[in-house]
């Protein structure tokens, strides 16, 4: 049943309130958990659904993406029939529209041997079960389902994330934004599902009249044209729009229920296996409700914490309510507090960085070496 399903993920969220870390990656290619990157989570979603066929569609600096990709491997994808594709963005268009490059690469969809397609974005982190919602996709015969979840937060969370108004069985009416003014909203979750045919005569329509710049968009234009539903996802949502929702989501896996739910369920969350020793954590370290990847060195204080692979934290150094990613260094007597510390960085000695949930401490890596001190 599910074969009959392609998976296209196109890459072109909005990324403006979170440059700091998308500077030299595209969103998807962001670290979270330790050990994982965002667009990890979607296409475990799809192969867990049974889709051996998935497109990714990248923004530009999609370097460390296609890195971590690879050949499709962890995710079952390096195929001789289906597998993973990736298609790059046109440099003159901009990296929230992506029409121009499913247009030119519409050929992969007529190739494709799959009759429906689930499209989605990368920045949604959830563990869905996608069989679900194309059974009730089939059983309304709908021309395009879009899979949304109820919140009671949407006056401080989601905000600027897309809100669905429906009708008593589930019809679209309308699109509109989150704007904060409400808590109780059905936010988008950005994943359409339809057939082949359908995506095909949304591009070819976007192209020619020229209405409209990304698949978003014109499918949340077509309420009255054609029959939209809505699918309700209950399980753990959060969407990556801002520097304060990386931060929440990440400690947010810190939490027990939400860390069995998105890891430890009946359904996978694949990444790259990067080879590295058991993390080492010397005598007199102290470590409470924190993930710590492999390859790490602790012999510091680490509380409420999220350490990736290949850090090193030295004694006397306390670390509590931050997101260390991977080859960095705290070095004796430092302190940190609500910090997210990008790649490649070296705290110096008796050194002390606060800030919290609402304004996270950033402190950016530097590209040009294997690792840049803060003094």
């Amino acid at each position: 049943m599910f074969k009959d399903y392609m998976g296209i993920i196109s890459l072109n969220e909005d990324d403006k309130e979170l440059t700091n870390l998308t500077a030299s990656r595209p969103l998807a290619a962001v670290p979270i958990g330790g050990r994982y990157r965002l667009i990890d989570f979607v296409i475990s979603n799809m192969v867990n659904t049974d889709i051996t066929n998935v497109g990714i569609y990248t923004q530009s600096n999609s370097r460390s993406l296609l890195h971590h990709l690879q050949s499709g491997k962890p995710w079952d994808l390096d195929r001789a029939i289906n597998g993973l594709f990736l298609f790059n963005f046109n440099f003159t268009h901009s990296k929230t529209n992506d029409i121009y490059l499913l247009k030119d690469n519409i050929d992969y969809l007529y190739r494709s041997k799959q009759d429906n397609v689930i499209f989605s974005s990368s920045n949604m982190i959830c563990n869905i079960d996608y069989s679900k919602a194309i059974k009730f996709h089939e059983s309304q015969k709908s021309d395009i389902t879009i899979i949304y979840k109820k919140v009671s937060n949407a006056d401080t969370s989601f905000l600027n994330c897309n809100v669905l108004n429906l009708d008593s069985d589930n019809g679209v009416i309308s699109v509109g934004k989150n704007i904060g003014i409400k808590s109780n909203c059905n936010i988008s979750m950005d994943m359409f599902i339809m057939s082949k045919k359908t995506l095909i005569n949304l591009i070819n329509e976007c192209i020619s009249t020229g209405y409209y710049k990304s698949i978003k968009d014109c499918v949340y234009s077509k309420n009255l044209t054609l029959n939209i539903k809505g699918y309700e996802f209950k399980g753990y949502l959060e969407c990556i729009n801002s520097m304060n929702s990386y931060y929440k989501v990440n400690m947010d896996m810190l939490n027990f229920k939400i860390n069995q739910e998105l890891f430890f369920g009946p359904r996978s969350i694949y990444t790259k296996v990067t080879d590295a020793p058991p993390t080492k954590y010397q005598n007199g370290s102290h470590v409470s409700n924190s993930l710590i990847a492999n390859g790490c060195i602790i012999d510091g204080t680490v509380k409420n914490s999220i350490i990736s692979r290949r850090v090193v934290i030295h004694k006397g150094a306390k670390i509590d309510g931050c997101i260390i990613l991977a080859n960095c260094e705290i070095k004796e007597n430092a302190n940190l507090t609500g910090v997210i510390m990008d790649k490649n960085v070296v705290i110096g000695e008796n050194k002390e960085f606060k800030g919290d949930a609402k304004v996270p401490v950033f402190i950016e890596k530097n590209p040009y070496s294997s690792a840049s001190l803060v003094k």
